[in-house]
This record gives structure tokens, C-alpha cells and sequence, in this order.
């Protein structure tokens, strides 16, 4: 059974890549931001890759492309209206979901749901989406609206072998309870063998000033070297060098983590092995567009276990891992 996917807010690929790893294919993935589209066409080339602001795309439109009847839709709005992180959240949680431009976006996957009607819907933000009971309740009442129950499955990447600590929300019409790994895997044996490999792509080191060297050097593990405030008040940790011993860090758009070791940020590589890419998925973009599209995926090893889990759960059909 080869289902018809599609990714909305595909990004880099990192929900899209957990299907292909277990054999499948992304029949059409969209996404507004042009470096990540370059980037997924190149890590996808057999997928039909939309670069537009998903508003004016309709479901016909989506099915015109694909000549077929979607099954599963997959998909990660943007979480900045809803997470504590950005300083400049709205204060009324339900203005973030029906006032807040991006926070809109939500409604439009929504929309395209029951404009496809799919046997599964996946869509991945943070857990603050629903972080409050008006917002928990406004989004169940919008899929309500158009014929699905919804569960809310709070997953942790780290459960499933992810070196970096990652809390989400997977809002989908059927429950996601993937079986989770024994092994805990530590900053270091995700990156410790990428030292001095650089014809690994994206790891590149980047050159610093001899005043931000002299910073840096001064930090031991898990100190940082300055923080910002979210819209909560909280104070969040920038440029923190990791501990090789531990997990890393939640990795945002905005991350830069620095070396364990090395008196240096972490290449785009090493970032990536953080969120359990492999080698051979290549960024494209600038340097902190590359960052910025690592730090907004969903973790590969996460999304592996997902696939795996409605595959199962729905088609009766267990794929291994390649």
C-alpha cells in the first residue's frame, strides 16, 4: 500500500523525510520560504515541491497536481504566534489563533483538511498551541466543524533516540503513541565523529573574531553568553556550549550552540545531527537560513516513529527502517 502524501509547511523535510525512511514516497509538499523549497527539492527530487503562500492554494489544486485522491496530509504551521519564546506573542490566547496573521495559518491547514478530506492528518507545533483551555477548545471546535475528533499526543523526541530535548504537540484525528527507544543518545555520539570531516556537507566551520573566541573560551558546559526574554517573561539561553555528556538544548530557529570542546559554533552539520538528519540531506541557503530550517523541523528519528505508527495503526503494514 503506497499511500498519497502531502506536506503543508514542508520546510526542510524533516516530518516528510521520517516517511521516506520507511519507504514511502511525499507526493507534494508546499512551503512559502524559498530556501527551504530549495532544499527540499533537492533532498526530494521525486516530489512536487509548491513554493507559494499556502492561502492560495485550494484543495483541487493540490489534487489537480497529483492526479489522485490525498490520504494523509502531514504538516507543521508556524508555532511563532503560540510559543513563549517570541517576545512579541499576543496577549489574548485566542487572537494568536484568529488574529495573529501567522497564527491564521492554522485555520488555512484546517482548511485544506476538509477541502482533501484524508484518512490521517498530522499537524506538529508546540505544545502552547493548546496551552491554554480556550485555545485546546478553539481547535478542537475548528475540526469539529468539518467532521474529525482530534487527539492531542505530546511526544518527546528524546524518546525516541533525538539528542536534543524537543517537547511537541501532534494534533491528528488518530492517537500517536510510537513505541519509544531504550537508548539515550548524548550531544557527543551525535557529532563526535564530525571533527575535521569537511567533505560532510553543511559543516563548514565558521570563522569568529579573536574578541569572540576569548568569549567563548571562558564558558564551561552549559554556561552561555547572553540570553533573551520570551513573551512569558522567561529568560532563554543564547550561544550555550553544550554538554557532550547530556542532551543538547531544545534547537530553535534562532540556535547557536557552541562546541563542546572547541572554542567555536556548531557547523550547520553538527546542528542538524541534533535534530537526527542524516549526511546526505543537504541545506541550501544561507548560513542562517540553514540554521533556521534545522532549528524548525521536526526531528527525523521523531518523525520516523510517527510514519511507522500510522502505517501500522491504520493500513496494517509495519516498514522497516533504511
Amino acid at each position: 500500500m503506497q499511500p498519497i502524501i502531502v506536506d503543508l509547511f514542508s520546510g526542510a523535510g524533516g516530518f516528510s523525510l521520517g516517511f521516506k525512511k520507511i519507504g514511502l514516497k511525499i507526493s507534494l509538499a508546499i512551503d512559502i520560504n524559498h530556501a527551504a523549497t530549495r532544499t527540499y527539492s533537492t533532498n526530494f527530487p521525486e516530489t512536487i515541491v509548491i513554493e507559494d503562500d499556502i492561502r492560495n492554494i485550494t484543495g483541487k489544486d493540490i489534487e489537480y497536481f497529483i492526479g489522485k485522491k490525498v490520504d494523509i496530509v502531514i504538516g507543521s504551521p508556524p508555532c511563532e504566534p503560540y510559543t513563549g519564546a517570541n517576545p512579541l506573542r499576543m496577549k489574548e490566547p485566542l487572537d494568536r489563533l484568529y488574529l495573529d496573521q501567522e497564527g491564521q495559518l492554522t485555520l488555512e491547514y484546517i482548511r485544506l483538511v476538509n477541502e482533501l478530506r484524508p484518512k490521517v492528518f498530522v499537524m506538529e507545533n508546540v505544545p502552547s498551541i493548546v496551552g491554554t483551555e480556550d485555545l485546546r477548545a478553539a481547535i478542537e471546535y475548528e475540526f469539529k466543524k468539518i467532521g474529525y475528533k482530534v487527539f492531542f499526543n505530546f511526544l518527546k523526541a528524546e524518546d525516541y533516540g533525538n539528542p536534543s530535548r524537543r517537547t511537541r504537540v501532534f494534533i491528528s484525528n488518530i492517537e500517536l503513541k510510537p513505541p519509544k527507544t531504550n537508548k539515550k543518545k548524548t550531544v557527543w555520539d551525535a557529532i563526535a565523529d564530525l571533527q575535521g570531516r569537511y567533505e560532510v556537507p553543511n559543516n563548514e566551520v565558521q570563522e569568529l573574531s579573536e574578541d569572540k573566541i576569548k568569549e567563548i573560551a571562558k564558558l564551561g558546559f552549559d554556561d552561555y553568553l547572553t540570553m533573551f526574554k520570551g513573551s512569558s517573561g522567561k529568560n532563554i539561553p543564547l550561544y550555550v556550549r553544550l554538554n557532550p555528556f547530556d542532551l543538547a538544548p531544545t534547537v530553535l530557529g534562532n540556535s547557536r550552540f557552541i562546541h563542546p570542546f572547541e572554542n567555536r559554533f556548531l557547523t550547520v552539520r553538527e546542528q542538524a545531527r541534533l535534530m537526527s538528519y542524516p549526511d546526505d540531506h543537504v541545506f541550501l541557503g544561507s548560513r542562517d537560513e540553514q540554521y533556521n530550517q534545522v532549528g524548525e523541523a521536526v526531528p527525523v528519528v521523531l518523525s520516523t516513529a510517527i510514519a511507522r505508527e500510522i502505517m501500522g495503526k491504520v493500513y496494517g503494514i509495519v516498514f522497516s527502517v533504511t
